[in-house]
């Protein structure tokens, strides 16, 4: 058992200065006893510092798993590459990492998540970098804003534009780290690992053969270790030739606030019956309209917030199964889970490695999409990346840019404004006290979808709030359905910042949406 250390040995192996490489999505597959180790041991000797480390997604989560907080200590980090970061409510003490970025102790970039797993991959075959044309016009082309999320990042770019082929592509050098710090479930005594009790794979056999082909480290956090040979071969998903050390961690959660689940690992499938429907409310209105515009046999993405509620739609309805969900994170299929566990699925017929399924998104192989927005501007551009005012709130555009990209059709959703109150009486929505501060802007804060691309491109661009669906037709976001109960002038038009136009057929939302009862809803 040569292979097999503990956290604090594992951690002595790295230098001052090295790359890290991370495997995570917040509490799935964080392997946080190492990275604990690797800030304990920064604090008693001050050692190793002035660290890169790369995050496809992000490390930890303000609930429970500290991940990258643990080495986001002053001199130990010097620059961080992160698809996502830990993110949380307002009233909450950001992150350590971020009171790192934000007081331009590094440099920090958000990069999309699938171009950071093509920079890895790319390392490690020896190639130079990735040519990609997801994220021109978006916050990570270098004529906005380059990925840099400070000025001390601005200072160092990380990505360019050039001409190749007669076309403009954005280009992002490879990634080489010296350091790979991944999770599984079961090593064996080789070092061979198998994720039998995880809900995904992420990155996991990229990182290990970046970090491999380039002479570094893989240290691997894993639940138990196994005798040698008695791991089957096709459960195995990163052979042991790719792990120089293990760390036995038994405690280690499957995902934030959760030991262990076997239904989110796909052990056991659970009963539908056991899956709750959102409680009835303009959120469920939202959710139950994008559920109106789903076709079936559509390969659907779904992201956080009123869209993670329309497989409860479909399972309410009976349609379970009509459609087939994909998340970044790698599961198809089943239920994708809420809250501490969203990333994850229940019931999932798959699990993909997340470099797959963002190639599988970024060339636009899927049907629909069903994501949020933070402000939308009056060209049908989105932020959901950035608030200025409390940037740890949000967690960056994790997968969102890849996703968007080259995406057939996108269904957005979200409250028309910030703050307002409302119910819904007698089938119409009655707007108890109106919200304070406008979605829909002139220009948004950040660009994470391009309104103007989408119309060059011929993307069918839809915006579902509680009061009115718009469209983006001819390059101008649209008003084209109404709530019952809502005035289009003072509810609607009064209450936008920004320019917005009428279809000539404005329609009234289907009454149906607005009853405490099944819709009846067929795909």
């Amino acid at each position: 058992m040569a292979k097999v250390k503990t956290a604090a040995q594992a951690v002595t192996l790295i230098k001052n200065g090295a790359t890290i490489a991370v495997n995570s999505s917040s509490g799935l597959l964080c392997p946080d006893a190492v990275l604990e180790a690797l800030g304990q041991r920064f604090a008693a000797e001050g050692v190793p510092g002035q660290l890169t480390t790369i995050h496809p997604i992000c490390a930890g989560d303000m609930f429970g798993t500290k991940g990258v907080d643990h080495i986001a200590q002053p001199g130990m980090i010097r620059r961080i590459i992160g698809g996502s970061y830990p993110s949380g409510p307002t009233n909450a003490a950001p992150p350590l990492i971020w009171q790192r970025i934000l007081g331009e102790e590094l440099a920090a970039y958000n990069v999309p998540s699938g171009i950071i797993f093509d920079m890895l991959r790319e390392g490690a075959a020896c190639r130079p970098g990735v040519l990609t044309k997801v994220g021109i016009d978006t916050f990570a082309d270098p004529r906005l804003e380059g990925c840099a999320m400070n000025e001390t990042a601005r200072q160092q770019p990380i990505v360019k534009t050039l001409q190749f082929e007669g076309e403009e592509w954005l280009y992002f050098s490879a990634l080489k780290p010296d350091v790979a710090i991944i999770r599984a479930s079961t090593a064996d005594e080789k070092g061979n690992l198998t994720f039998e009790q995880e809900g995904a794979t992420l990155g996991a056999m990229e990182m290990a053969l970046a970090a491999h082909n380039n002479g570094g480290l893989v240290i691997a956090q894993v639940r138990r270790v196994a005798a040698q040979g008695t791991l089957k071969p096709h459960d195995v998903k990163v052979p042991g030739i790719l792990v120089d050390v293990v760390v036995e961690a038994p405690e280690q959660l499957q995902t934030t606030a959760t030991f262990y689940d076997p239904a989110i690992s796909g052990e056991i499938f659970r009963p539908l019956s056991s899956f709750e429907v959102p409680a009835f409310g303009p959120a469920k209105v939202m959710a139950r309209r994008v559920a109106q515009d789903l076709q079936k046999d559509w390969a659907v993405n779904i992201g956080f917030g009123i869209s993670a509620n329309v497989p409860r739609i479909l399972l309410e309805e009976g349609q379970h199964g009509a459609v087939t969900w994909v998340i970044e994170q790698g599961a198809v299929g089943g239920v994708p889970l809420l809250d501490f566990k969203f990333g994850c699925a229940s019931n999932a017929e798959a699990f993909v490695a997340s470099p797959h399924q963002f190639s599988y998104f970024q060339a636009g192989g899927f049907d629909c999409s069903l994501l949020s927005f933070l402000e939308i501007g009056q060209d049908g551009s989105v932020n959901v990346s950035r608030l200025a005012a409390t940037p740890h709130r949000t967690a960056g555009a994790g997968g969102f840019v890849d996703i968007t990209s080259r995406a057939k059709r996108i269904i957005f959703s979200g409250n028309f404004n910030a703050g307002a109150k409302m119910h819904i009486e007698n089938g119409k929505l009655v707007i108890d006290k109106e919200g304070k501060i406008a979605k829909i802007v002139p220009q948004v804060s950040q660009v994470s979808f391009s309104g103007r691309k989408a119309a060059q491109t011929g993307q069918d661009i839809t915006y579902v709030t509680e009061r009115c669906v718009m469209k983006l037709l001819e390059g101008q976001l649209t008003v084209t359905e109404i709530a019952p109960g809502i005035d289009l002038q003072r509810d609607i038009i009064a209450q936008a910042s920004g320019t917005l136009h009428v279809a000539p057929n404005l329609k009234t939302m289907d009454a149906v949406l607005f009853h405490d009862s099944p819709m009846g809803l067929k795909l």
